[in-house]
């Protein structure tokens, strides 16, 4: 099974990453559950969420404890959450930021590109999702951008969903001229 937690705040699309996981998963046709954990329910808030991927089903409905992967929407949780609390060795931490940042993670990959940036060049919101989303399956391989497409599509239809795609699509080109 392949865990995932995203931290973000109130209004970034962390819950919406996390469902777009899961439909992305469901379409490859995988087991998956996502779920979100919230604190005070208002826009800007640390909120987390939680997605699980598996080839078999999935008992679980806990909190993800020891994710494979932790995505950071907004670089400023690290300091007021424990984000990387329980990465499993070999995970990979993917980090919304325009510069690297401090870590002592041992035997963990760690990433960081500008989804607020490529996310403002084409949807035209300062909404990372989308593009977290499509740098997280070029660095962990995990699913397929394809599959991550038709769950955007899933999710926006029409020109939002067109905008989403190109910032994923984007996200993925760069990662992997980056990896």
């Amino acid at each position: 099974m392949f865990q995932v937690r995203i931290h973000g705040r109130g209004g970034q699309g962390v819950v919406t990453a996390a469902e777009m996981l899961s439909i992305a998963a469901f379409l490859e046709g995988k087991h998956a559950q996502a779920f979100p954990s919230f604190g005070s329910e208002r826009m800007g808030a640390p909120v987390m969420a939680f997605c699980r991927i598996s080839d078999g089903e999935i008992r679980l409905r806990e909190p993800v404890m020891e994710p494979n992967a932790v995505i950071i929407q907004d670089r400023t949780v690290i300091d007021a959450t424990d984000t990387f609390l329980g990465i499993v060795a070999g995970g990979f931490v993917l980090v919304n930021s325009n510069s690297d940042i401090r870590h002592k993670l041992k035997k963990v990959t760690v990433k960081c590109i500008d989804a607020t940036e490529l996310a403002l060049e084409h949807v035209g919101k300062p909404i990372p999702n989308a593009v977290l989303l499509g740098s997280f399956v070029a660095i962990t391989g995990i699913l397929k951008i394809e599959s991550i497409v038709a769950a955007i599509k899933t999710k926006f239809p029409g020109t939002m969903g067109e905008k989403n795609i190109n910032a994923a699509q984007a996200a993925y080109n760069r990662v992997l001229r980056i990896i």
